[in-house]
């Protein structure tokens, strides 16, 4: 049975795969530049079965690494609020720069219940999640001046 809220978004960042994976995987410094993620812990290590937590909006999700393949792939599950969530992106070399596309899923009695609403801010979260690490990733892949 497919998830009732379901969204995907992608976009070019000037910048190496691998510059965009450190940035997307070190998890701890989320909150440094991604200012919808209020807090982070993740102790690692980079693998399959780590947990984080972290709080974004109303609650504090527990994720669960489920796969990791740098700098190509990870995906991870999550649950808040009876919620759960499964999120995976994806980061392709283009002509220099990295084609990232990101896929998340709720679904749960509250997913099914709030739907419209759950979709609305699903759709902006990563619209946004995916502009702070566009930001991000060409602020660390541009050399700075002495």
């Amino acid at each position: 049975m497919a998830a009732p809220v379901s969204s995907a978004r992608s976009i070019e960042i000037q910048a190496l795969p691998e510059v965009v994976w450190d940035v997307l995987t070190g998890f701890a410094d989320w909150p440094t530049w991604n200012p919808d993620v209020k807090s982070m812990s993740f102790d690692g290590p980079l693998e399959p079965g780590s947990t984080f937590r972290w709080k974004a909006g109303p609650g504090t999700i527990v994720s669960t690494l489920e796969e990791v393949d740098p700098p190509k792939r990870v995906r991870w599950r999550g649950k808040t609020l009876s919620i759960h969530a499964e999120h995976e992106y994806r980061l392709e070399l283009r002509s220099g720069s990295t084609h990232v596309e990101t896929e998340e899923t709720f679904s749960g009695l509250l997913a099914r219940l709030m739907r419209g609403n759950l979709q609305k801010t699903l759709d902006e979260s990563l619209e946004q999640g995916l502009e702070h690490l566009k930001a991000e990733s060409e602020r660390r892949a541009t050399p700075t001046l002495a």
